[in-house]
């Protein structure tokens, strides 16, 4: 297991050498910032997505996709973020208490 933490700790500090490594006309290309603000998205979404939609090994929807409905139109009305987590929140409980 230490040895996994170690290998992965250090490919970690590599990619991190890599890139900053990388001369700044690479880093200034259009396609390279663009793939850079899309990549956080993406993996964010990924994230929601097996967080909602999986218990264990098993796909499953119940409480918690009712929270990201409410969550997903409540960030489509431009509600605060804050608003946005408690009403999801809100919702999920609620599904669960029925």
């Amino acid at each position: 297991m230490w040895t996994a933490v170690l290998l992965a700790a250090i490919g970690c500090y590599v990619l991190k050498v890599a890139g900053l490594s990388l001369p700044q006309r690479v880093l200034e290309h259009a396609t390279v910032e663009r793939v850079a603000d899309l990549i956080p998205v993406a993996l964010l979404a990924a994230l929601v997505a097996v967080q909602v939609a999986s218990s264990g090994p098993e796909l499953t929807l119940d409480a918690r996709a009712l929270g990201l409905g409410f969550a997903v139109v409540a960030l489509a009305l431009r509600m605060p973020f804050l608003v946005v987590v408690v009403g999801a929140a809100v919702v999920a409980a609620l599904a669960r208490l029925l």
